[in-house]
């Protein structure tokens, strides 16, 4: 039954923690993890350590990526890499060590890997306290880079576990993250909404036919995120599933943060007017949510450490892909229309444009990714007056249209070609050309831009497009007159997929949905 005080279904609480699933080895409870008081210490074994949210990939280059994982104690990170599975001639790795600061997890950055077309990874963690006392291995896979390679083939998608749609294991858990691991791509693109802090999951959820979607329960996502450990729990929530586990095992992650992993729409100067929440404070908030991200997705520990989310990976001459932050430096949301840049119209921030400026500029590669968490020429409104991303409405450049149009113009005055950008936030997917001939901005270079997800949240659009920079809708993959917030039973879950070719020098660009079938492909050749 429910308590009064937390909402929480314990019923649904004591079933998961039989959720070890695959990759979970050792270990007999996860139950004080779910728990929001000190997860990862309330009810822990009292034997070896283990991995209670297996292992993620991420931020791969062709010299390396980074591990990550986490245990239940102060303990040691041990990695093995071999070109076998037996483990002959292994790599040793020492990774960082877990302390209840950083909430056990840990990570290593692996460098210099064997040359092999597969490898194989054992991940361990040596008790602090007992000495000779270890965990259980976690083993997987990885599939490194080429140094120059001919071909690259990468996914990308955002918007996890929002408005309400949770693990429903009748449904099979968020099963669009196994729909991409059946692609294989060489890594994958999280544009944010990695997590809905904001969004408290119910048990149970009435679609309109009548039946239930049936969520699997914990304490943290019984209520808004606000302490530190609440957002860490959002995380540890969707480790729960077993796809996604899987998935992060073998399929390196480039990692973004939008809103939800702080609260909808927020910026650093906000002050809430919400009753669910007692503290008011977004500089607050999202300092807490940051830390979390930073904890529980596979980002370098170079920037981890220096807690910067923009970054940027290079593929030899082949592709270069360009993370943005579009919630750090962001000035406040406002009807955007100010006729001159400011800190008011801020919205990457005079020193991450200037950083993507000198970036793009210092591109060798072929095409060159933006990866953006909010689209472009889309209408995304913040209130009845307020807009959230660039665009506020048909017309000439105001607000924080401003700073993208500078950004435009310099790419068109310093010839940087085969620019393509990747978002997603909307909750639907679409391909738009910025077409200057129909633009009321003219002077930039026509370029497209791929929104895809959600991933596993609510449907939702279309949104309007402003006409500033002219886009045009040449795909989009819902009908004009969807229903709000569609379940993922309905269908409509997204992702997209770029594959480039040096021989050939072109793109194409696929969108697939939650079964894996195409929906969409387009190919894009490059420019001489």
């Amino acid at each position: 039954m429910k308590t009064k005080r937390d909402g929480v279904d314990r019923r649904e609480l004591l079933k998961s923690t039989w959720l070890l699933g695959s990759g979970f080895i050792g270990g007999s409870t996860i139950l004080g993890q779910l728990a929001q008081s000190s997860p990862m210490r309330i009810g822990r074994p009292q034997g070896r350590p283990f991995l209670p949210w297996g292992v993620q990939l991420g931020d791969i280059t062709s010299s390396g990526l980074t591990l990550w994982s986490a245990t239940d104690r102060p303990a040691q990170m041990l990695v093995e890499v071999a070109d076998n599975s037996a483990f002959q001639s292994a790599m040793r790795f020492t990774g960082g060590i877990a302390l209840a600061t950083q909430d056990f997890t840990a990570r290593v950055n692996l460098q210099g890997l064997p040359d092999a077309e597969l490898l194989h990874y054992r991940v361990s963690f040596r008790d602090l306290d007992k000495a000779g006392l270890s965990s259980e291995p976690f083993v997987g896979t990885i599939r490194p880079l080429a140094q120059n390679p001919r071909r690259l083939r990468f996914c990308f998608s955002g918007d996890t576990a929002g408005q309400g749609w949770g693990i429903n294991s009748e449904f099979g858990g968020m099963k669009i993250y196994s729909a991409i691991l059946k692609r294989q791509p060489d890594f994958f693109v999280h544009c944010g909404d990695c997590i809905y802090a904001d969004g408290p999951i119910s048990s149970e959820v009435i679609l309109d036919d009548g039946s239930l979607w049936k969520n699997l329960v914990t304490e943290a996502k019984s209520k808004v995120a606000e302490t530190l450990q609440e957002y860490r729990g959002n995380y540890q929530y969707n480790l729960l599933d077993d796809n996604v586990r899987k998935f992060n095992a073998s399929i390196p992650q480039l990692v973004q943060w939008d809103d939800h992993e702080t609260l909808n729409n927020w910026y650093p100067q906000e002050i809430l007017d919400d009753k669910r929440y007692t503290e008011k404070s977004l500089a607050v908030l999202s300092s807490r949510a940051r830390q979390a991200f930073l904890e529980y997705t596979p980002i370098n520990p170079v920037w981890s450490e220096q807690k910067q989310i923009y970054r940027a990976f290079s593929y030899g001459g082949l592709l270069d892909i360009f993370m943005l932050d579009l919630r750090s430096y962001r000035g406040p949301n406002s009807p955007n229309r100010q006729d001159a840049r400011s800190p008011e119209t801020d919205f990457m921030g005079l020193t991450q444009v200037e950083w993507l400026k000198r970036s793009l500029s210092a591109s060798k590669a072929i095409w060159k990714v933006i990866s953006s968490d909010m689209p472009l020429g889309l209408l995304v409104a913040d209130g009845p007056s307020d807009f959230e991303a660039w665009a506020n409405g048909d017309g000439p450049a105001l607000g924080r249209e401003l700073e993208l149009a500078d950004l435009l113009q310099f790419i068109m005055e310093q010839n940087i070609s085969n620019v393509v950008w990747i978002t997603a936030d909307v909750h639907y997917a679409a391909a738009h050309y910025y077409n200057p001939a129909k633009a009321q901005v003219k002077n930039f270079k026509p370029f497209w831009e791929f929104v895809s997800g959600p991933m596993h949240a609510g449907t939702f659009g279309p949104n309007a497009l402003d006409n500033t920079f002219g886009p045009e809708v040449k795909w989009k993959g819902i009908p004009d007159d969807l229903k709000a917030n569609r379940s993922p039973a309905d269908g409509y879950q997204f992702f997209g997929e770029i594959e480039v070719d040096t021989e050939t020098r072109r793109m194409t660009v696929r969108q697939f949905n939650i079964r894996s079938e195409q929906v969409f492909s387009i190919d894009l050749e490059a420019e001489k």
